[in-house]
């Protein structure tokens, strides 16, 4: 009789191999099996933005909010810049302890109550963004090769699923080798349109549209912000600065260039002659024949590679809740389950992908309170970086970071959102405001949780 092999042993089998299944779910990595250097936290996040909804970021800048060129400029790069800061912070927590994003999440919102931004981020990962960028995907090689939208769909989403089925390691080959690729066509892209780019105002400015621009590309940039140790945990400790430096660069770079080809390209193409049904039409209208069928291609590749991260990433968040599985490959078997169920939305919203994509940046604003209280316990928390209990253990409740959370999302959101499906209170009197829902979110969330860490450990204690 044979027995089967631990955790600890599947991870060394793991070891560097590309192609082998990922074992483990929410385990911290064991040091043993700590492998990797910092500088590819550059292109595992420059190639998952190298794709057409960062494009499409830019785009809105100019044609919803009004703004020139050059102010739809400013916003990507002070919007990007921004989150692309947070995302180093929080991609240098990983090689610390070995632990994915979601499960550094347990500290300040118990072990339960981290169910709020586990449970959001597994959903919306794995149905919600997941599907958006199913569905560009699809419609750019649908229009490059002719097939069936459909059937483009699930091409791209089998493909998107072996990436994140096998996991870790080839997560990081499959963003290594289409980063060349994305950069070089997309740049080739970008060299037609911008001698075409008209810096004058494009028609009349929305009011606040900067500050909801800003918002924007702030929240896209933040978007990645909940996944980011999942990628730097298996580094070894010690290379977490380095690894942050990297990963909020390579961030803050993909999410800013391709936004300023979004701009140009509206307003090279003209608002009017936009054709907002059709936006990857637009965007390559302005191209040779040959590169625009590249950039189809390149728009196809991209969204696989974003959708890897976003695959990989709600497969983590759900074995974050505490799920457990009678298989040692239990994020393997998440990954597959959580794609299936993104496919089905995809299907179900591929003639209606706006007002899904709407609702979604709604419901993203869930980050900035949550960023919120993640700051402000790694300042206030002196735990030592070899103690994994508050990360692992059942018992472990901390009631601060779920209310912090669950209080300055509804206020925030209620009274500050800026969208086509909810505009805030305080916006519809005011709307010059803008939309600040994500800095509010952030600042309230973080006093909320400075406040009430000790006196709810106190009650906690006392019970």
């Amino acid at each position: 009789m044979t027995t089967s092999p631990s955790l600890d042993e599947l991870y060394h089998e793991y070891g560097t191999r590309a192609t082998a299944v990922e074992p483990g779910g929410a385990e911290p990595i064991p040091l043993a099996d700590r492998h990797g250097k910092p500088s590819q936290m550059f292109w595992t996040w420059v190639s998952p933005n190298m794709e057409f909804a960062t494009i499409f970021v830019g785009v809105i800048s100019v044609l919803f909010f009004g703004l020139t060129f050059w102010q739809a400029v400013g916003a990507a790069v002070l919007g990007s810049a921004l989150g692309g800061l947070f995302h180093a912070v929080l991609t240098s927590w990983g090689p610390e302890r070995g632990l994915a994003q979601m499960v550094l999440s347990r500290r300040p919102f118990g072990y339960r109550g981290n169910l709020l931004p586990a449970g959001i981020n597994a959903v919306v990962a794995g149905a919600g963004w997941f599907a958006v960028n199913s569905i560009s995907g699809a419609l750019a090689l649908s229009a490059l090769t002719g097939w069936n939208g459909y059937v483009c769909l699930v091409v791209g989403v089998v493909l998107m699923l072996v990436v994140a089925f096998l996991g870790h390691n080839f997560v990081h080959l499959f963003e290594r080798v289409a980063f060349p690729v994305l950069v070089v066509v997309f740049l080739a892209g970008m060299a037609v349109i911008l001698p075409a780019t008209q810096t004058g105002p494009m028609g009349d400015a929305v009011p606040g549209g900067f500050w909801i621009a800003l918002g924007a590309t702030f929240g896209y940039a933040a978007g990645w912000n909940p996944y980011a140790s999942d990628y730097s945990r298996y580094l070894p400790p010690g290379t977490g600065r380095r690894a942050g430096l990297y990963a909020g660069f390579g961030n803050f770079l993909g999410c800013t260039v391709l936004e300023v080809a979004g701009a140009a390209a509206v307003t090279a193409v003209g608002p009017a002659n936009w054709d907002s049904a059709n936006p990857t039409g637009s965007y390559i209208s302005l191209m040779p024949a040959w590169l625009g069928a590249v950039t189809l291609l390149a728009i196809f590749v991209g969204a696989i590679s974003a959708n890897a991260l976003n695959l990989y990433s709600a497969a983590m968040s759900f074995a974050a809740l505490g799920l457990r599985l009678p298989t040692p490959f239990a994020r393997a078997a998440i990954a597959v389950a959580t794609g299936s169920a993104g496919l089905i939305v995809a299907i179900l919203t591929l003639e209606h992908v706006e007002t899904y994509e709407g609702f979604l940046l709604v419901i993203a604003y869930w980050i900035g309170p949550w960023l919120g209280v993640m700051i402000a316990d790694r300042l206030l928390d002196k735990t030592a970086t070899d103690d994994l209990t508050p990360f692992v253990d059942t018992r472990h409740v901390n009631l601060a970071g779920p209310v912090a959370m669950g209080v300055a999302m509804v206020v925030s959101i209620v009274l500050f959102s800026n969208q086509q499906l909810y505009t805030g209170l305080l916006v519809r009197v005011a709307p010059a405001i803008g939309d600040i829902t994500f800095e509010v979110g952030f600042v309230l969330a973080f006093a909320l949780y400075a406040l009430l860490r000790r006196p709810l450990a106190r009650s906690r204690a006392a019970t």
